[in-house]
């Protein structure tokens, strides 16, 4: 018997969505509060200002809800179509209680299963091969992929090395099966745990547990070796980006969009660099957003979507905690 073979599916986004909050927390704001100031901020960073949720009963999940509404609206999708839905984050509502499964509750998704995924600056990024490997599996149609976080809960405004870095805020993708020929084409993701205690938080896990010393000592604040990250960061981002570049024989000339985490102008910009790419070619907002961790690729994707066209080459690439690091080639599919 001649068994017809199953035709691979092809994972792609099919709609966007994104939400920062109102508030604005300036250069100037922050000259006021620790020793810094706005000369210094952009020259290392490349950020001019950055949101904050100031509402202290809102938390990542409202952020989250506002960036899945968006979505929704502007696709007109029912949420009672989405089979998934994912939500990458390093500021959970609650450590046990998954977000996601708060988020899609309220956007009344009650079809779907939904998760957190945790991996710092690189969550979406893996988030991203998630969702493409849910959709290419047959097994879901509707992959709801959130990156979200409220970087200002976990962050020590006395500390100058990290407060001026972050800010608030969310971006939504839906993940279906490719209408075409363009979606997810391939991905090359890494990770290394020795340097785990270069960035993150010390205390609230198994490790630390919070006590009143842990608390005395800020341990429940963001906390960060700058030049050992800045070093790998600049270094990983750009292996992985030419790497994928060359998995898939393509030059820099080729790409239409380098789509980079905003953590550093200047690593964003050893990246570009290292693939031989143009400024037009490299997508930012990092100037008015700072780093919201999760958060930057989809607000990316969500601000510069007017840009885009079918068949338009794209490469994703992210450093986060944990380390955790990768890149990824994806062709825009509408």
């Amino acid at each position: 018997m001649n068994l017809e073979r199953t035709k691979q599916i092809k994972a792609a986004i099919t709609a966007v969505g994104g939400y920062v909050p109102n508030t604005i927390l300036s250069n100037a704001d922050l000259e006021k509060m620790v020793d810094t100031n706005d000369a210094w901020i952009r020259s290392r960073t490349g950020i001019k200002e950055r949101r904050i949720l100031k509402d202290a009963s809102k938390a990542t999940s409202f952020l989250a809800i506002e960036a899945a509404k968006d979505l929704i609206s502007k696709s007109n999708l029912d949420p009672e179509t989405i089979d998934l839905i994912l939500v990458a984050t390093v500021t959970p509502d609650m450590p046990v209680a998954a977000t996601a499964a708060y988020v899609a509750s309220s956007i009344g998704a009650k079809n779907a299963f939904a998760y957190d995924l945790s991996a710092a600056c690189s969550g979406f990024l893996y988030g991203m091969s998630t969702s493409a490997a849910y959709i290419s599996s047959g097994r879901y149609k509707k992959v709801l992929l959130i990156g979200a976080d409220k970087m200002s809960s976990i962050v020590d405004y006395t500390d100058r090395t990290t407060c001026v870095i972050f800010g608030d805020g969310a971006g939504a993708v839906l993940f279906e099966a490719s209408p075409n020929e363009f979606g997810w084409e391939d991905e090359y993701l890494r990770s290394d745990g020795q340097e785990r205690m270069s960035l993150g938080i010390k205390a609230g896990g198994s490790l630390h547990p919070t006590t009143h010393e842990t608390v005395e000592n800020n341990w429940q604040y963001l906390y960060q070796e700058g030049k050992t990250v800045f070093k790998s960061a600049v270094s990983e981002m750009a292996d992985s980006a030419a790497e994928i570049l060359k998995r898939n024989t393509l030059t820099g000339k080729e790409i239409d969009y380098l789509i980079p985490h905003q953590a550093n102008k200047r690593i964003i910009d050893a990246t570009a660099q290292r693939i031989g790419l143009r400024e037009d070619q490299v997508l930012m907002n990092i100037t008015y957003y700072g780093n919201t961790t999760a958060a930057t690729i989809p607000l990316l994707l969500n601000d510069y979507q007017s840009k885009f066209k079918k068949g338009d080459k794209m490469i994703f690439a992210a450093f986060g905690g944990g380390f955790t690091w990768g890149s990824a080639y994806l062709t825009w599919a509408y």
